[in-house]
């Protein structure tokens, strides 16, 4: 048999074990999650069952081979029992002068025996998605899935398909939320094991709400997580989404991210990698209203065989919007880097201000880095920009320093930390910037990047 039809009937081969098992278990998945999510559940299965997972030959995934992920036997904890573990007792983040309102998904259920002691304002939701989507069907029907279509992504496909909880956070129309969410995702099992993790986020027209999402291992076993999250951005709302990833290299993310932006609203994502196996990040942001705004920024620090794609796409579809990205990696060892990002400006978006940048640094001749930044671009009055560099350590300016006494391993350091640091200083929570500052230095120097008081990092 030929290498390609091999591959091809391998890759059916994997598909067919997921689709037995939601034949075999659609009865138990629907049973233990709620009609918001059961209702999108057909549909999505059937789309899996057509589009399969994504290979090499897509150009949206070409960088990472996100099929193969699938193919081993994963643990999956379809009857919902209970994970022996209190997030509570064995995640204290020490983050100085930052106080945050602390919630948990366990592999990818939310944690409800115990919540945070700060209440938030009056009319903000915060919780699990499945008892959300009975206590509000309205609501979150009203928004779940409209976003992440499953006719067009695979992987989002088979989220939809075996997701049975998740989280809602809605904040209703002019509410303001000081104080930071915290949503801190654990992977907990003694096997390897495969978790779907979903967000719906919504934002009434001029709330604002900041919320950082950390990713955890706390065994060192195979873990495969599937992320789907929705973001709806409302009238001149803002909203800031940090994501820092924080895992190991048996541990596998694929996440796809969709974001809707009304007028005038303002949006930041901001995306850190600092230690995992392979990551595959698509942001996919649809600017719908005129004088909205997207500020995207993602960093990567990969050494040994650790990977990291991320895939953006931005829709100029109104006038008088603005985007900005900006995306560096550090590659060390034989590690891989990919980033490729796309924005569409349709015919009507005249006066869109756009500007793409992303920067890599190969610290080694093994490492290997593929950027393919774009514009395409359908009107005439537009002020649009990309760029895309990959190069190594200066050696002029290590030269400089070892002259003026310092070690070369020092300079080194030095050198990768100033070339990421702008990244952390979009961070517009100055404790978080504070801490990512001394977290990507102990990175660097090769130590455990874990917080003080926290038995979770690794």
């Amino acid at each position: 048999m030929p290498v390609r039809a091999m591959a091809l009937a391998y890759k059916i081969m994997v598909e067919q074990q997921y689709i037995d098992l939601f034949t075999q278990c659609e009865t138990m998945i629907c049973s233990h999650s709620a009609d918001a999510l059961n209702s999108k559940r057909a549909e999505a299965f059937a789309d899996f069952e057509r589009l399969g997972f994504p290979t090499q030959k897509l150009e949206d995934y070409k960088y990472t081979d996100v099929s193969a992920f699938f193919a081993p036997d994963y643990g999956l904890n379809l009857n919902r029992l209970d994970i022996p573990v209190n997030p509570y007792e064995v995640f204290k983040c020490d983050v100085p002068n930052m106080s945050t309102s602390l919630y948990f998904v366990v592999n990818d259920a939310f944690y409800t025996k115990a919540q945070p002691k700060v209440d938030l304002p009056e009319g903000v939701l915060m919780g699990s998605l499945k008892e959300m989507a009975k206590i509000h069907p309205e609501l979150v029907s009203k928004y779940y899935g409209k976003l992440a279509e499953t006719s067009k992504d695979g992987v989002t496909a088979f989220n939809t398909t075996f997701v049975q909880d998740g989280v809602f956070l809605y904040i209703p129309r002019g509410i303001v939320v000081e104080r930071t969410i915290q949503l801190v995702n654990i992977l907990r099992a003694d096997v390897d094991f495969m978790v779907n993790r979903r967000l719906l986020v919504v934002l009434e027209d001029g709330a604002q709400a900041k919320l950082l999402l950390c990713d955890h291992a706390q065994d060192e076993v195979n873990f495969l997580a599937t992320q789907v999250i929705e973001v709806f951005a409302g009238k001149d709302s803002v909203f800031d989404m940090y994501e820092l990833e924080e895992t190991h290299t048996a541990s596998t993310r694929i996440s796809n991210c969709y974001v809707r932006q009304e007028a005038g609203s303002n949006v930041l994502l901001n995306s850190m990698t600092l230690h995992n196996g392979t990551t595959r990040n698509r942001t996919h942001v649809l600017l719908a209203g005129e004088h909205a705004e997207i500020l995207l920024c993602g960093m990567a620090i990969e050494d040994k065989n650790q990977h990291v794609d991320n895939h953006t796409f931005i829709d100029h579809a109104v006038p008088n919007c603005t985007s900005n990205e900006l995306y560096k990696y550090v590659l060390d060892g034989e590690s891989r880097g990919a980033f490729a990002g796309k924005v569409l400006v349709r015919p009507d978006a005249q006066k869109t201000s756009s500007q793409q940048t992303n920067r890599n640094l190969c610290v080694t001749k093994q490492a290997r880095m593929f950027t393919q930044p774009q514009l395409e671009i359908y009107a005439d009055d537009v002020k649009c920009g990309h760029g895309a560099t990959v190069g190594q350590l200066d050696e002029g300016a290590l030269f400089y320093m070892r002259s003026r006494g310092i070690s070369q391993r020092e300079a080194r350091l030095l050198l990768m930390f100033a070339f990421v640091n702008d990244v952390v200083d979009h961070i517009r929570i100055d404790a978080l910037k504070d801490r990512l500052h001394l977290l990507i230095e102990k990175r660097f120097r090769g130590e455990l990047s874990k917080c003080v008081g926290c038995s979770v990092c690794k």
